[in-house]
């Protein structure tokens, strides 16, 4: 008997490499009821998670999405020399209705396991901060022709948390960095992987 694997919503980062696979893909996930939001972002990864994907590009396409399965169905057609991120959410940490736009969405790992007492803090130190919509915990798949030499070994720790605000990239980057800073001040150690800057809204 096969064991069906699980399915969870969250986030897909498509490199949008301005070729006619990368506008097929783009317009299948418009037209898709699975996708719920769909952006066109530059990608920032820290200094940490670089040198796990040198095959990182600058411009992706970002969906928020219901049904994981479904999104490596699409990958797998639409896989190619740079990478594509999955974010699986396992644990939606909170949800709430905050002021402006969303503008930016960050990307974390955390360098230990699941220990319950520690994200409850997180989660509580996240909620103190009046511009995270959203904030969720979950685990990373990437799709790519060419494996990485090195592999990341945190792709079980994941939080993405979802920005909202009115001011630059640059100052929504700068907050979530002291976010971040925040938190490791309390001795857990929460690093960078990537910060996604939303350009423009394609759904």
């Amino acid at each position: 008997m096969l064991k069906q694997a699980l399915s969870y919503s969250g986030y897909v980062c498509a490199p949008y490499l301005h070729t006619h696979d990368s506008v097929g893909l783009k317009d299948t996930w418009i037209n898709s009821k699975n996708i719920e939001k769909l952006y066109f972002v530059t990608g920032t990864f820290s200094s940490d998670s670089k040198p796990y994907f040198s095959n990182s590009t600058n411009h992706y396409i970002l969906a928020k999405f219901k049904d994981s399965e479904q999104i490596s169905k699409d990958l797998t057609i639409h896989n190619h020399e740079k990478t594509s991120f999955v974010f699986n959410i396992k644990d939606e940490l909170f949800q709430r209705e905050v002021k402006g736009t969303t503008n930016f969405v960050s990307i974390y790992y955390l360098e230990y396991g699941d220990d319950g007492d520690d994200l409850q803090e997180i989660a509580n130190l996240l909620l103190k901060r009046d511009k995270i919509e959203i904030a969720g915990l979950g685990n990373m798949i990437t799709f790519c022709l060419t494996p990485s030499k090195f592999t990341f070994p945190y792709s079980e720790n994941i939080i993405v948390l979802e920005v909202a605000s009115e001011k630059s990239h640059q100052s929504v980057s700068k907050y979530c960095d002291q976010t971040r800073r925040d938190i490791n001040r309390k001795g857990m150690t929460m690093t960078s992987l990537m910060s996604l800057s939303i350009l423009d809204t394609l759904k």
